[in-house]
């Protein structure tokens, strides 16, 4: 019997899907490539666990980002893996990476590539040659991006957004899938340059990294102090990737659903008549539509992640606060009595 995603039409709104192939996966339907992919998910956490000990909400909320096309921005203090939780995921899905050390003297054309002049052999005369920088790659680790004036900053804008780079006014396209993994320390102020909203606003999440508990920092030096250190096998092809994210974009939502995430954003914003008194002079700057769109992307992922056909308004609340955290700014009221941004979420969640 053919299974089907259906959503009710109480929700004013009745999707079916037949089955679907691409790359050569082809399902019998939509609900069957669902357990595979939440299959290939266990698969994958069982797989990075074998390397990073903890954070298990953070692998879980980057690998959503993964399957919605969606770059994302870790912050934590020195030492807590974030670099290696990046390099792990990568060899996890078999994609080709790249890291790109953030340092103040880095310039646009360390990351996008530069023209270079060489002489050509058939012809005896001078052309140009476009040298690849180190953004095409599928997963690239952006280290320490604050550490990095805005000019150079400004240079992932155009390839987190539209997936190409433009160079000598000629424009080449990214390899698929492609993500960009920022790094950020957070206590570390001297020789720091703030990430515009600009370019905050491309980052589907904001992840915060904490300290691991005693348990798992015994378990960390356990594994990393003797002579085998553990590396992470390839468990998925980017062009399974690249089908689970067509997956996830097929996934109907009720309108009840889209509804509660818009008016969640709108909360957000100064002026708003629907923003309660709970947050009412700590915001001086809300979140913008991209976050609309990513809260709907999350919470279908999260989703179908977690055995669901279809996103309710939970699912929305699950991706909330690091979609949301990164696009408020804060008011001055707010810094003076330390309300962070993602108080501001959980007061709006509450």
């Amino acid at each position: 019997m053919q299974n089907f995603f259906v959503v009710p039409k109480k929700y004013g709104l009745l999707l079916i899907f037949a089955a679907h192939s691409r790359n050569g996966m082809q399902f019998s339907s939509d609900v069957e490539a669902a357990r595979s992919l939440q299959d290939a998910f266990r698969r994958l956490k069982a797989e990075i666990g074998r390397v990073i000990v903890g954070q298990q909400d953070v692998v879980d909320k980057l690998v959503t980002a993964i399957f919605c096309r969606g770059h994302v921005l870790l912050v934590g203090v020195p030492g807590l893996a974030k670099t290696l939780l990046i390099s792990t995921l990568a060899d996890a899905l078999a994609l080709k990476f790249s890291r790109i050390q953030f340092t103040p003297d880095l310039m646009p054309g360390d990351i996008l590539g530069t023209e270079i002049l060489e002489d050509d052999p058939a012809t005896g005369r001078k052309r140009f040659k476009f040298i690849h920088g180190p953004i095409f790659a599928n997963i690239v680790l952006a280290d320490e991006i604050n550490r990095t004036p805005p000019k150079t900053q400004a240079a992932l804008l155009e390839a987190m957004q539209e997936k190409k780079v433009t160079v000598a006014g000629a424009t080449h396209k990214l390899q698929t899938p492609f993500f960009v993994l920022a790094t950020q320390n957070p206590i570390e102020q001297e020789g720091t340059y703030p990430l515009p909203e600009a370019q905050l606003d491309r980052f589907m999440f904001n992840l915060y990294l904490d300290y691991p508990s005693v348990e798992e920092e015994i378990a960390i030096v356990k594994a990393t102090t003797g002579q085998n250190t553990a590396k992470a096998s390839a468990v998925m092809s980017a062009q399974e990737i690249e089908y689970y994210q067509d997956l996830i974009l097929r996934v109907p939502v009720p309108d009840n659903v889209v509804d509660y995430a818009v008016k969640l954003v709108n909360k957000t914003r100064v002026g708003n008549s629907l923003q309660p008194d709970s947050v009412k002079g700590l915001i001086n700057w809300g979140a913008g539509p991209r976050a609309s769109q990513y809260l709907v992307l999350g919470a279908k992922a999260h989703a179908l992640l977690h055995g669901k056909h279809s996103p309710d308004v939970e699912d929305v609340r699950a991706v909330a606060v690091p979609v949301l955290r990164h696009r408020i700014v804060t008011s001055f009221n707010a810094e003076a009595e330390g309300i962070t941004p993602g108080e501001i979420v959980r007061r709006l969640l509450a």
